[in-house]
């Protein structure tokens, strides 16, 4: 028994040694069978403790110098001589604009007449000179009539304050008038204007006037249009009695030929009230008046 012993050692030994060797050559057979592995990249090395400390204004150029760039930023490169183009990309530029916004023929129960209500302007986007006139003349004679000069001044994108003169003409005396209000376009775009006026003789006057531009289509357009006068003292000789005057409400049907030019149709109600009312019925006019009116919105 004691002889077998070494025998089944030395046994065990050769077959495990026998094993070992397999295994490798198997671990070699499907290292040549498998594809090839990229290699792995190794981790950047952290940055040393030199470039921390490392002074690179020289890479940076410095400072810029002092004319480096033009004031206006435009690199020397003059606004462009196309027709047009200068204006459009020139923030000071001076521009004009003459505005015929009713010039009608009217129908009235009383007599036919020619109206007119016109502005023009000139200047820049913050300061323009304005000139209006509105006025009417029928049955051979020239109605009250209203012009004014303005200088307008740019509150914001959408308002202007207006400051100068009005001067009333036509229908009885002459009166001038020192003129200050707003004009602009208000929320749901109203085209609002809002102007006090103080005469001579401690004569004050307010009115207020918003028209609306209702597109029906691109060309065919739907305007209202209603004016409040009222003055702090009676007036006789203009027939303008104190408070509330008139109010004056219009309705216009135009069609844009082009954008520049429409001709129109529409009616226009005037409706004089307290000590005005008074007034026109002692001369003999009435105190509620209504036209039909033709006419042409034109603008350059």
């Amino acid at each position: 028994m004691s002889a077998r012993i070494p025998i089944l050692l030395c046994a065990a030994v050769a077959l495990a040694a026998q094993a070992t060797r397999v295994g490798a050559h198997d671990a070699d057979a499907g290292a040549q069978l498998a594809p090839d592995a990229p290699p792995v990249a190794a981790p950047p090395e952290p940055p040393t403790q030199a470039m921390d400390n490392m002074d690179m204004s020289g890479m940076q150029g410095g400072s810029a110098p002092a004319d480096a760039r033009d004031p206006d930023y435009s690199e020397g490169v003059g606004m462009s001589t196309m027709p047009g183009m200068a204006a459009s990309m020139n923030d000071d530029a001076r521009i004009g604009k003459l505005l015929l916004d009713q010039f009608e023929f009217t129908h009235a129960a009383k007599a036919n007449g020619i109206a007119l209500d016109a502005q023009a302007y000139y200047g820049g986007d913050v300061d323009k000179i304005w000139l209006k006139l509105d006025g009417e003349r029928s049955d051979g004679r020239l109605r009250d009539t209203r012009s004014e000069a303005l200088w307008a001044h740019a509150a914001n994108a959408f308002w202007d304050t207006q400051l100068g003169l009005r001067h009333d003409f036509g229908a009885g005396p002459a009166r001038t008038w020192a003129a200050f209000g707003v004009q602009g376009l208000a929320p749901y775009w109203l085209d609002i204007e809002a102007t006090a006026y103080v005469g001579q003789s401690g004569r004050t006057a307010l009115r207020l006037e918003a028209e609306y531009d209702l597109l029906l289509t691109q060309k065919l357009i739907l305007t209202p249009d209603l004016e409040i006068n009222a003055y702090g003292k009676r007036d006789p000789a203009r027939q303008l009695g104190a408070g509330v005057s008139n109010v004056e409400f219009g309705l216009r049907l135009r069609y844009e030929v082009t954008r520049q030019f429409a001709p129109y149709v529409g009616v226009d109600w005037n409706r004089r009230v307290g000590g005005s009312a008074d007034l026109a019925r002692a001369a003999g006019e009435p105190a509620f008046d209504h036209a039909i009116v033709a006419g042409i919105h034109l603008w350059f």
